[in-house]
């Protein structure tokens, strides 16, 4: 905010109005007063006007305006700051650095001007004269700070000092807030403490501020801008509302223009950005951020001419400008391309190595590249030089948590884990990464990097931190990197458990898709694959059609195929995030139907050569837009196809219906399902078994497959538990096993069914299923334990029992002889007589641990006393 009321920025120097006239007759003293009076008006009335001009994006319109006030008036700063800014906009620097040299004759004492000049020095390649002016701020506050302690100079002050590494908080309590309190509907130090927020990831003190700028200066542009920054990763909806806001006050405010560029980029819609960066060069030639988009988009184009011509290009007016490569490099691996962004954060920090935004994406890269020693050596260096730097503060953090992991090593994979949650179910994750790495890469023809690294955390907060460099990110349960995968454990999921088989099967399918395309390949392709791969594995993994899909894609929200890439940035809802991955592997799917998995797998090589993706697409399917519509004729015929028969409407009935009225709605409707959903539940509550089997019956006839919360199976198996038909329980329970892989309470209740009817091979399927879903569970292992027992499956029985120990059992004595016993039986002879004492230790009279012990020791005696045979090396002919 300009300061256009203060008599110092009139008149130049801080005089008394009675002083000036104080020579004057008195006969003509009021001529002379109302003259100057009516110039002060015009004056001020000027610099409102040029003040507006540059506010609404009139750029050239305001070094016109604010020229022709400096001609008239000479010695008024606001004028000159105006020009210098309009200017800077237009990217006319050698202007504006001509400029500066006028108004520092005039003002030698000016800390805004230096303030603005160092950017301006910048840009006209005199970097020493630009830290000479920075040098100079210092002298000047040192020399004299009391000039400028009214509020404009104090929100320089600010900004300088965050600049020369000041104490952010020193400067927020002793100079922002000061401000506020002296003046608290002053704009400007609301958007340098927003600014201030925002630099250290506070998004929330940040919304505050600019919120409350924007509350106060409705047609200011940065204010809404600021809150679409600050709501940009949490609320899209606002976010895009405050940009609409911004631009609606300044149709050319750049920062505004060039963060739409971003979001359509994220996006893939290149040609979007491409509209939005022509504005923005319409404005300014010369804007370096501009020039880096357009590099970004040539990297993603594999155009590497034109990205070496646009990265030239940002760095011409100011050739060692870091944030030209930070901002290039930030955008690739924004993309994935973790590579290439490393080499770009390598550059940012040879042009400047104390630029912490670099060092901090660098150390970012690296971690997910898996070259973590050098990238936690950065981020600390990061956190040495910023203790508020959010990301550095969370990282170093997450360092000292992962020292006290477990490290498991086979077949190219390295997995951390926690390392109690190691003991009980690493091999398991092992196996299944092992499994994993052998069927996806022999599919998709991939040989991975070793190692590939992979980490389970047991709290949300650290997967967040890992994954994301913030706490946050609630509805992921794994993330790819390439070669690394970050993933929730089940100590992480106590509520709403998943299949964490299921979810690590899809994260490394990412890792072979992603290796195969150099990090190539779109989003939604990426997912698509994964889900699909997922139900391949096996059918109760991964996605499937259900009524909110079928729903969805009948309706308006199916996405085609050319901009699916988008459905994942600004999904409407948490459904539509679903949906979007559903969809994607409905396409992949499709795909492979109807062009084969040779297709695809060339898709992937086409990706990985830098081909755009509706490109490769459109090669095999005749054009991008012949595919979009095939797909969702094909996406809408399975959508019908789903329980066709069924009446998928709202019942029109009371939210409080009773079991008559809906039973009387349910005779009109025969075929409503929610109808007979409520109509089943109604009477269950009312304890009407009999009677509550016949909607359910109905429900399993019209929609088969149903496996969501609503499916009649569960109800069903209620049902026949209470009229003690076991046998029809069961079968109700192994078809929602058919359809199912993380209901806990039906795997519960399946392998106590299978225990009490002695089928173990069924009781150890279903343990084992359970185990997939919640290992930390103590009854899923006794349950495995009792069937590896029955079965003789002595290395699983081992795992059991050893889990059983580790989850602190009621009898961890009886635990140390059935562990005992079981590793007797492999052969582990010293491990087994160990447990046998333990059990020892925990009750010394338990005669059936005597009694192992002494088979113990006696199976060891005649082990030693066997000869030992002879080293055929060592035997004579």
């Amino acid at each position: 905010m300009l300061d256009c009321s203060r008599r110092s920025r009139i008149f130049g120097q801080p005089r008394r109005l009675s002083f000036l006239v104080r020579p004057f007759r008195r006969c003509c003293g009021l001529i002379a007063v109302a003259s100057l009076f009516a110039a002060v008006a015009a004056n001020a009335a000027d610099l409102v006007e040029t003040t507006r001009l540059l506010r609404t994006g009139e750029y050239a319109a305001c070094t016109q305006s604010a020229a022709a006030a400096i001609d008239e008036n000479a010695y008024n700063e606001n004028f000159r700051l105006l020009k210098l800014r309009a200017e800077m906009e237009l990217g006319r620097y050698g202007d504006a650095l001509k400029t500066l040299d006028a108004a520092l004759e005039k003002f030698p004492q000016s800390i805004q001007l230096r303030w603005l000049g160092i950017d301006v020095c910048r840009f006209n390649q005199q970097t020493e004269r630009a830290a000479k002016l920075d040098a100079e701020i210092a002298q000047l506050l040192k020399r004299a700070a009391w000039q400028y302690s009214d509020v404009v100079n104090q929100v320089v002050v600010g900004r300088y000092l965050l600049s020369q590494g000041t104490d952010p908080k020193k400067v927020l309590d002793g100079v922002y807030n000061e401000v506020k309190r002296r003046q608290p509907a002053f704009v400007d130090v609301l958007l340098a403490s927003g600014d201030l927020a925002l630099e250290k990831h506070d998004y929330l003190l940040a919304g505050e501020a600019f919120q409350q700028a924007a509350k106060l200066d409705a047609d200011n542009a940065d204010a809404h801008f600021g809150v679409a920054r600050a709501f940009a990763a949490s609320d899209s909806e606002k976010a895009n509302a405050a940009l609409e806001a911004a631009l609606s006050k300044n149709a050319n405010h750049v920062r505004s223009l060039l963060l739409l560029a971003d979001g359509k980029i994220d996006a893939e819609q290149y040609d979007e950005a491409e509209k939005l960066l022509a504005h923005v060069e319409k404005i300014n030639p010369h804007h370096p951020r501009a020039l880096a988009y357009r590099a970004v988009l040539a990297h993603l184009r594999s155009q590497p001419e034109s990205e070496k011509l646009h990265r030239a290009a940002a760095l011409k007016h100011w050739p060692a400008n870091p944030e030209v490569d930070f901002l290039i490099g930030l955008k690739l691996s924004q993309k994935y391309r973790f590579a290439e962004g490393e080499q770009y954060q390598r550059q940012s920090l040879k042009f400047d190595p104390n630029f912490l935004p670099a060092k901090g994406q660098l150390a970012q890269d690296l971690l997910r590249l898996g070259r973590e020693e050098e990238g936690w050596k950065l981020a600390g260096e990061v956190y040495d030089s910023d203790g508020y730097n959010v990301f550095a503060h969370n990282l170093v953090t997450l360092q000292d948590n992962l020292l006290r992991f477990r490290t498991l090593e086979e077949d190219g994979l390295l997995v951390r884990m926690d390392a109690r949650e190691a003991e009980i179910y690493g091999r398991r994750v092992l196996a299944l990464l092992k499994r994993a790495k052998h069927d996806l890469c022999a599919k998709y023809e991939v040989t991975l990097p070793e190692p590939i690294i992979v980490e389970l955390f047991p709290k949300q907060e650290d997967f967040a931190i890992r994954t994301f460099g913030l706490p946050g990110g609630a509805g992921f349960l794994g993330v790819c990197f390439g070669t690394v995968i970050t993933a929730n454990s089940p100590a992480s999921q106590a509520t709403s458990p998943s299949c964490w088989e299921a979810t690590l099967w899809h994260e490394f399918c990412h890792v072979v898709t992603l290796n195969k395309t150099s990090n190539k390949m779109p989003r939604w392709l990426s997912e698509g694959i994964s889900v699909y791969e997922e139900r391949q594995a096996d059918s109760t993994w991964g996605q499937s059609m259900k009524p909110q899909f079928r729903e969805m894609i009948l309706g308006d929200d199916l996405v085609p195929v050319s901009g699916l890439s988008g459905a994942f940035l600004s999904p409407k809802s948490p459904l539509h995030l679903q949906f979007a991955y559903y969809e994607s592997s409905l396409v992949v799917e499709y795909v492979i139907e109807k062009y084969g998995i040779a297709t695809l797998k060339r898709v992937l090589v086409d990706l990985g050569v830098g081909m755009p993706i509706n490109d490769s697409l459109g090669r095999y399917a005749g054009s991008i837009g012949a595919l979009d519509a095939e797909f969702a004729k094909y996406a809408r015929d399975k959508a019908s196809a789903m329980a066709p028969g069924a009446d998928w409407s709202e019942p029109e009935l009371p939210r409080r219906a009773s079991a008559d009225m809906i039973a009387a709605y349910v005779k009109q409707h025969p075929n409503n399902y929610a109808a007979l959903r409520r109509l089943a539940e109604r009477l269950i509550a009312d304890g009407k078994w009999q009677a509550a089997k016949e909607p359910l019956t109905k429900m399993r006839e019209l929609y088969p497959n149903d496996a969501g919360a609503a499916n009649p199976y569960s109800l069903l198996a209620q049902v026949h538990r209470e009229l003690k038909e076991t046998k029809k329980e069961r079968a109700a329970l192994e078809k929602l096993a058919e359809l199912s892989a993380d209901d806990v309470e039906m795997l519960a209740r399946l392998t106590e069914l299978t225990v009490e009817g002695g089928e173990w091979e069924a009781t150890r399927k279903y343990a084992l299923r359970w185990l997939a879903v919640n290992p930390l569970a103590t009854e899923p292992h006794r349950r495995a334990a009792a069937a590896a027992d029955a079965l003789q499956d002595d290395a699983l029985a081992v795992d059991s029992y050893r889990a059983i120990l580790l989850l602190a059992p009621f009898d961890p004595a009886q635990a140390h002889l059935q562990l005992a016993t079981a590793l007797a039986r492999v052969g582990d002879l010293p491990a087994a007589k160990r447990h046998a004492l333990f059990a020892l230790e925990e009750t010394p009279r338990f005669r059936a641990a005597q009694r192992k012990l002494l088979e113990i020791v006696e199976a060891i005696g005649k082990n030693e006393d066997k000869p030992q045979d002879k080293n055929p090396q060592e035997t004579q002919p």
